[in-house]
């Protein structure tokens, strides 16, 4: 007969004061987290200057090793998000120290040490990263590559303040996170927020971030067929639902990464897109729509259902962009609503983020959710 492990311990609150918000959450957590191993705490940026007060008090109240977490614009936790409100989550585990080492300050993927759990290379890691750190993309795909797996995931904080990151301590910039062993038994997948509007096309003239041309036409020409001249041209309108898609190479399942339309160019037909393009690339245009985020987001679930097949969700993290939630799936925290009601009530915590990495890339608009298995 199998022994199932209990549920991580796991609570959240919202109010002004964080103190009252750490007690509510603390009070939802119970005495089950009196003792732990690790921890994950989300912080509202709203509440981002108490956190070293927060910290110090979460420390003394909980006997629990070590702690890794980020302030965010918003925060995740089962069936409930906090947009733009002061609140906080966390979630305690037991997963054994010698399976787990926390990791901060990653600043640069020349200088960085060798990502070990014990005297082992990890299988798998959870990261939080600073937007405003340099080479950000080949500082998450050197840190995938440094696991068995070759997979990361985590978000890039979202932030008013100035972006604090916890490993064990307050930290700012870079990468930090945890690495697991794979005796911690983990399965993640990522839901894009977007859909494709039109065919695939090559990036002819390139230069930094600006397209020239597409299948060898002026770019603004092939933007104005597939989506209208007149949207086109009113930036404004277009930038909260029209996208440019970049298809990941090598890639069998027809992933993308999702980048914004920055600006156009009428006269010389170019357009700007927040990345940088190489001539040769594959370029696509696509849209965020509420409809098919709902659908791929089923479609996430269910495929993780199926990977979970009846095993005990033990826990989960969820990294979704700040441009999903009540703005793509509706009120009443219906994206992290769906969560649940397709994989059913487990302990939950994240944030909304400024980017979701996955694998070995920072996605934008995408919902990235990891869950912890019982043995």
């Amino acid at each position: 007969m199998h022994n199932f492990k209990r549920p991580f311990a796991y609570g959240h609150a919202s109010d002004p004061d964080w103190r009252v918000a750490l007690a509510g959450a603390l009070e939802m957590v119970g005495n089950q987290a009196r003792t732990g191993t690790l921890g994950f705490l989300y912080v509202s940026d709203l509440l981002e200057n108490a956190f070293p007060d927060l910290l110090m008090e979460l420390k003394q109240r909980l006997d629990v090793q070590h702690w890794i977490g980020c302030v965010g614009m918003g925060i995740c936790a089962t069936g409930q998000e906090y947009l733009d409100q002061p609140a906080l989550a966390l979630m305690v585990t037991d997963i054994p120290e010698s399976e787990l080492a926390v990791f901060s300050s990653m600043a640069s993927f020349v200088s960085s040490p060798p990502l070990q759990v014990g005297t082992k290379v990890p299988f798998f890691a959870v990261v939080h990263a600073d937007t405003s750190t340099p080479d950000l993309p080949d500082l998450v795909r050197d840190l995938a590559s440094k696991t068995q797996s070759g997979f990361i995931t985590g978000g890039l904080s979202s932030t008013r303040g100035k972006g604090v990151q916890v490993a064990d301590k307050l930290v700012h910039g870079g990468l930090s996170g945890v690495a697991f062993s794979e005796k911690v038994s983990i399965v993640t997948r990522l839901s894009q927020g977007c859909s494709p509007i039109g065919p695939l096309h090559v990036i002819g003239d390139a230069k930094s971030n600006i397209v020239g041309t597409l299948d060898k036409r002026p770019a603004l020409d092939v933007l104005y067929e597939e989506v209208g001249e007149i949207l086109a041209r009113d930036l404004q309108k277009a930038a909260g639902f029209i996208f440019v898609a970049l298809p990941v190479k090598n890639d069998d399942r027809g992933d993308y990464t999702v980048r914004n339309l920055i600006a156009v160019d009428t006269d010389r037909k170019l357009m700007a897109i927040g990345e940088y393009i190489e001539s040769g690339q594959s370029l696509m245009f696509c849209k965020r729509d509420g409809g098919t985020a709902r659908e791929d987001l089923l479609r996430m679930l269910d495929e993780l259902g199926k990977l979970v097949a009846g095993r005990p969700i033990r826990g989960g993290l969820y990294f979704s962009c700040l441009g999903r939630g009540e703005g793509l799936f509706g009120p009443d925290s219906a994206e992290l609503r769906l969560i649940e009601s397709r994989l059913g009530h487990f302990p939950l915590v994240g944030f909304f983020a400024n980017g979701e990495i996955s694998h070995d890339k920072i996605y934008g608009y995408t919902g990235v959710l990891t869950l912890f298995l019982d043995d």
